[in-house]
């Protein structure tokens, strides 16, 4: 070939080239007009558009001409297209499941049928062309017969684990509870790595008792059969546990640890998740099986700790009496006598000394526990500084305010920007605020109110407000000195010292501006005390005498709290979230607030 008949080759073919991508590019451009123009509500013009493009290429543009059709009820012309294909392309099964949509929005569902079940009856084994036709069901929303596909290709594959994931993801499209459970309880015990992922999916599906009763009995039919598969009685103490069944999950949970003579960690994991589901006596008996293993195993001395850390939960959470509190301290002595003062047992300590100063009020007592605590040798860090917090906050209550400030000051100091970190420069707000230097106090609370922990912002903003609020008309704020001293006996749980106090300020300053800031102090006091009923009309109180000053918003939620978690009521509970969204739009307890009113509702949570 010579120089020029090449050249001319490659001329025709660049012109070839060009011609072809000019009529794509036209076509494309077409089809954007032709969905514009549906988008638009003008569906004939749609239709005309890919009518002539259907004309240029039968393959790419049918779905479009066809659905088309369908939209403007033109069946017999969408069936007739249909038909065409399929003689033209009888292998294709696309082109059969399209014609079954014509059919089913025709209203004919028996010839829809007749078309898909003769598509299935001549599926082959083949495990690609098994999952195109079942995608091709799914992608014209006939998820029965994608499911059926699947179903059918495993009995023409011998494999009764084929298409596993796809089923589960159709049963959860479809709401198939029971279909979904029996897929997952069949795949699980050879691949137990995803029972975390069906417990997610089974708690974001079933509603109720009845959805967890049936994965019950088919968890109780498959375990008699086959008693020696663990991941069964795994999910039937995670089932007990959606159920609230506490003490079956705890005996289902042993029974597991007994068989496997294990260390207990499995025991362990479930009684923390006990004690944040306040089921403190199932979580002590937990603790105590672990205790029961010996002296040997690596839980025990966590579990002694945890044991007694959960007695006191117990007693304190509800009302209590000295020898209650007593008795807890012993426990905690007995723990420390048998372990000593080390890093493994700083916890204790620290637990130990909070109930000596706020419930036993032995201030000498938890200041000593702490002060060893301090000085123990390689405490980690954070332990430390926890411990200095909590030094700090006894030295406070005993009247030394500068060994609390620098104690604050070197945990802000060695955590810089971290949540502990502002907890701390929180607490040197507030020993300010306590001792009656506000300016101080404002200047920390400025900073802090836009910290990156959305409680102590919180906090932070709300004690900020008070005290601007309390010295603009009195500069020396001499009414908020004395609220300030009955907040502090309020913190150390010296409920008739506070009340004394709050009641001495309206005698004092006749025409302060507290009447609200009081009425939260007491209500604090009646919830520190479990006296949740009183604690309510002054709550209420708060909502209709000063629905626009600091605490409407903070009374409010507290209402909802108190009427869920403590006085059972959930309808009104649900009022008092309800009045937040609706009343406080900027509240920080907004999304709470919906979060938990929707959950009241009955609205399921997102997947």
């Amino acid at each position: 070939m010579t120089i020029f008949e090449l050249m001319r080759a490659l001329f025709s073919f660049i012109i070839i080239v060009f011609i072809s991508g000019s009529a794509l590019f036209a076509q494309d451009n077409e089809q954007q007009l032709a969905m514009q123009y549906n988008a638009n509500g003008d569906t004939q013009k749609a239709l005309e558009i890919y009518q002539k493009l259907f004309k240029q290429s039968n393959e790419t543009y049918y779905s479009y001409y066809v659905n088309t059709l369908l939209k403007l009820k033109n069946f017999d012309e969408a069936e007739s297209v249909m038909k065409k294909l399929i003689r033209k392309h009888p292998e294709t099964n696309e082109y059969q499941i399209m014609l079954g949509t014509v059919y089913t929005q025709q209203g004919n569902q028996d010839k829809a049928d007749a078309v898909y079940n003769t598509v299935l009856k001549n599926l082959p084994a083949d495990q690609m062309a098994i999952a195109n036709l079942a995608s091709s069901f799914y992608q014209t929303n006939n998820i029965d017969y994608a499911i059926k596909a699947f179903l059918q290709g495993r009995k023409i594959l011998h494999a009764d684990d084929a298409f596993t994931y796809e089923l589960i993801n159709l049963y959860r499209l479809k709401r198939d509870k029971a279909a979904l459970t029996e897929e997952y309880l069949n795949f699980l015990p050879t691949n137990p790595t995803f029972v975390n992922q069906a417990e997610s999916i089974f708690a974001t599906l079933f509603e109720g008792d009845t959805d967890y009763n049936m994965l019950k009995a088919a968890l109780l039919k498959r375990i008699q059969k086959d008693p020696q598969q663990i991941i069964y009685a795994e999910i039937l103490t995670w089932q007990y546990m959606q159920q609230k069944e506490y003490d079956l999950a705890l005996n289902q949970a042993l029974a597991l640890s007994r068989r496997a003579n294990d260390d207990g960690t499995a025991i362990f994991d479930l009684c923390n998740t006990l004690n944040v589901n306040e089921a403190y006596d199932t979580a002590i008996r937990g603790y105590e099986y672990i205790i029961s293993k010996g002296k040997a195993q690596p839980l025990y001395i966590a579990a002694k700790i945890e044991l007694i850390n959960t007695k006191n939960l117990k007693i304190t959470s509800g009302k209590y009496q000295p020898a209650d509190l007593l008795g807890l301290e012993q426990d905690y002595l007995a723990l420390l006598t048998e372990f000593g003062r080390s890093n493994s047992t700083v916890f204790a300590m620290q637990k130990l000394a909070r109930l000596q100063a706020f419930k036993l009020h032995k201030f000498k007592d938890a200041q000593k526990q702490l002060e060893d605590a301090v000085n123990i040798q390689g405490i980690r860090p954070d332990a430390l500084a926890s411990c200095k917090l909590d030094l700090g906050d006894i030295y406070l209550l005993v009247n030394q305010p500068w060994e609390a400030t620098l104690l604050y000051s070197q945990v802000e100091k060695d955590f810089p920007n971290t949540a502990i970190g502002q907890d701390a420069k929180f607490r040197n707000a507030k020993l300010a605020y306590y001792t009656g230097d506000f300016t101080w106090a404002k200047g920390q609370l400025d900073v802090l109110k836009a910290a990156t922990s959305q409680l102590i912002a919180n906090d932070a903003l709300n004690l900020l407000l008070l005290i601007a609020d309390n010295t603009i008309a009195d500069s020396v704020g001499g009414a908020l000195k004395i609220y300030a001293r009955a907040d502090l006996h309020i913190f150390a749980e010296e409920p008739e010292k506070a009340l004394l106090t709050l009641d001495s300020i309206d005698k004092k300053f006749p025409n302060n501006s507290l009447s609200d800031d009081i009425l939260m102090a007491k209500s604090r006091i009646l919830i520190q005390q479990k006296n949740y009923a009183d604690a309510v009309p002054l709550l209420k109180k708060i909502f209709d005498d000063h629905p626009t000053e600091l605490w409407a918003d903070d009374a409010v939620f507290m209402l909802g709290d108190i009427y869920e978690n403590r006085l059972n009521d959930k309808a009104t509970a649900q009022t008092w979230y309800q009045k937040i969204i609706t009343d406080y739009p900027g509240s920080l307890w907004i999304n709470e607030s919906r979060k938990r009113f929707r959950l009241l509702r009955g609205d399921k949570a997102d997947s």
